[in-house]
């Protein structure tokens, strides 16, 4: 992870074996990327950056997931 804040993503649920980098914008925002499904998040710190990009991620992989989840039908 390529970060600037002293804070580790694996303590995320969902983000556990993610590659996550953080970065700063010109407006202080705190930007979280996964780079391995492209999704990014962003937040006034870097803890909200992350929670924020955790909750993006698992609604991507629910999203995306193969399983259209009708077994009783």
């Amino acid at each position: 992870m390529s970060n600037d804040a002293d804070v580790d993503p694996s303590t995320y649920e969902g983000l556990e074996d993610a590659e996550v980098s953080m970065r700063e914008n010109d407006h202080g925002l705190h930007i979280a990327d996964d780079e391995v499904t492209g999704v990014s998040s962003q937040g006034p710190t870097p803890e909200t950056a992350l929670e924020n990009l955790a909750e993006a991620v698992k609604s991507y992989r629910e999203a995306t997931d193969d399983d259209p989840g009708d077994d009783w039908l």
